[in-house]
């Protein structure tokens, strides 16, 4: 049996929003209650008992084959026994006649001296069927006893879960507030495992400064009772604690997923969940266990709690290193893509990585790409190290890996007629975005094609004669083979007559490389076209003059983006 005495408020305080939470989440209950108020700042005054009992379905429930409420009668009728007769007495049950009805409550007999052999009789003929209107059940004791002004205690046995009010913590805080100073000391019977139960109940015995108990048995339940009833003495002062549950160290993060505290002073032990945990305890070494519901980590403490001082005690949870592997070949070939299997955290942002050892990663895949998943090898050969970063922040496992050299090499002619189209032959690692390029030697590129285009592929050659370089780059980032190649000088020219109408039509022969896009123009000498008609249309090919009169040029545009060739023409009126 527990005594809340040993973990649980007996007086009112000013709660943190922490605290008055965690006080509020405990305040749920079922039950069978005894409220007792004592009426000894009065001597003419009898004291005054109300007796509240559950009579709901749940106390069908067995106890080592024993029904709770043939229990509850049994102790019940041994402690009214000796009640005193002197004293009122009165008796308030609910859920005894219908199912389902939170209404169903009723105050059997007000309080009044010599009722105490007819509420047993009563008891004894209860038949347990309905709700657990516990909290509204209280609510009527107290009414029954608001003819006095006198402090009021309730003693409340419960065996589960209020079932129709949401709030009895707050129930018992306005009753105080009503002017009555409630105080409920409350036994939980039965509720062992319970932990909502427990919170619940401990709440109202907490907010009302009475104190709670346990009981699993009829032995437990009548000794419980007789603690009460007794009028016990005023407990020590109670310590106020604060549990901390942080990560990796005594300045790290909360942990924001749930946390149990344990708590064991001699044969006593309760639990409470929360972070931070807050509760009251009685003086004593405390053994206080923390465990980390998420992680499966406990952490545990000694702790000397001396009467009527606040502390406050951190507990420290370790990150556990993930289990990481990473199943890949001991080789793979220069610029080649493979696949990698990986066992790890799968974090958001975790990619596998493969870098120089000890250097910056050269090419990555995120975790959620897939298992396994293809990652991109260097071009160049050498040792290197594959890794598994966590949350794209830490490397927390790594694999070595050797690349190994691959052929490279570019297939085309030596000469190439400037502005042609050469198909160009390739071996090399065909990785995404890879692509053939011409440019001149060491300088930016003019004309590319990628591998997937197929291979051989057709490159645009320059218009410019000259010594040019083919390149390989590797993924559009680096060029990793080159050849050279002499672009040889082609024919240009333009045949039209030297004159012609505005707004005409006129035949123009040309001789060009006839590339993609490549346009014959008219327009003012050095200045923007006005018509223009593309090689592919024919040779010669039709092209419309201006409709001013005055001098002009025509013009051979390689790609539309080049003029290569001109000659003069005047549009005439």
């Amino acid at each position: 049996m527990w005594d809340s005495s040993a973990g649980c408020a007996s007086r009112r305080v000013a709660r943190t929003a922490p605290v008055a939470l965690w006080r509020m989440a405990a305040c749920f209950g079922t039950a069978l209650a005894l409220g007792a108020t004592s009426l000894a700042a009065n001597a003419q005054e009898r004291p005054s008992t109300i007796l509240v009992l559950d009579a709901s379905g749940s106390m069908w429930g067995q106890i080592q084959g024993v029904n709770k409420i043939t229990i509850a009668r049994e102790v019940v009728a041994d402690i009214l026994a000796d009640f005193p007769a002197e004293q009122n007495l009165g008796f308030v049950t609910y859920g005894h006649r219908e199912r389902g009805q939170c209404a169903d409550i009723q105050t059997v007999i007000e309080p009044a001296p010599g009722t105490a052999s007819d509420i047993i009789g009563i008891v004894n003929e209860l038949d347990p069927r309905g709700m657990t209107p516990m909290t509204d059940a209280v609510i009527a004791a107290a009414q029954a006893l608001r003819h006095t002004e006198q402090p009021a205690t309730v003693i409340l046995v419960s065996d589960g879960i209020e079932t129709c009010n949401p709030d009895p913590c707050a129930a018992a805080r306005a009753l105080a507030q009503a002017g009555m100073d409630f105080t409920a000391h409350v036994i939980g019977f039965d509720v062992k495992g319970e932990a909502e139960a427990l919170l619940q109940m401990q709440c109202i015995a907490e907010e009302t400064g009475g104190r709670f108990l346990t009981a699993d048995n009829a032995q437990e339940l009548t000794e419980a009772l007789q603690q009460v009833v007794a009028s016990p003495a005023a407990p020590p002062p109670l310590s106020e604690l604060t549990l901390r549950a942080v990560m990796d160290g005594e300045d790290g993060p909360f942990v924001e997923t749930p946390i149990t505290w344990t708590f064991t002073l001699e044969d006593e032990s309760f639990e409470i969940a929360g972070n931070p945990g807050v509760i009251e305890l009685r003086p004593g070494y405390w053994s206080v266990t923390g465990y980390h519901v998420a992680l499966e980590q406990e952490q545990s403490a000694q702790l000397a709690i001396v009467g009527g001082q606040e502390r406050t005690h951190t507990m420290v949870f370790e990150t556990p290193v993930p289990t990481v592997s990473l199943v890949a070949p001991e080789s793979a070939a220069a610029g080649s893509a493979i696949e990698i299997g990986w066992n790890g955290p799968d974090e958001p942002e975790d990619n596998i990585q493969i870098a120089p050892v000890g250097g910056r990663y050269l090419h990555y895949a995120y975790t959620r790409d897939g298992n396994p998943l293809r990652l991109q090898m260097p071009i160049e050969p050498g040792t290197y190290e594959l890794r598994y970063s966590l949350r794209d922040r830490e490397i927390i496992h790594t694999k070595p890996i050797e690349i190994t050299p691959i052929e490279l090499d570019l297939i085309a002619p030596d000469t190439a007629s400037a502005g042609s189209v050469v198909e160009i032959g390739w071996v090399g690692p065909a990785a995404s975005e890879d692509n053939i390029q011409i440019g001149p030697e060491g300088g930016r590129y003019l004309y590319y094609a990628y591998v997937q285009d197929g291979n051989p592929l057709r490159l645009q050659m320059p218009i410019e004669p000259g010594t040019y370089e083919l390149r390989y780059s590797f993924r559009d980032r680096k060029i990793i083979h080159t050849r050279p190649i002499e672009i040889t000088p082609i024919e240009l020219d333009l045949i039209a007559p030297d004159t012609a109408s505005a707004g005409s039509v006129v035949e123009i022969g040309w001789v060009g490389p006839a590339a993609s896009e490549d346009n014959i123009q008219i327009g003012p000498v050095g200045g923007r076209y006005v018509h223009y008609t593309y090689v592919q249309e024919g040779n010669p090919l039709r092209l419309r003059m201006p409709d001013d009169p005055g001098e002009y040029e025509v013009r051979y545009s390689f790609r539309d983006r080049e003029v290569v060739f001109t000659r003069p023409i005047t549009v005439t009126e």
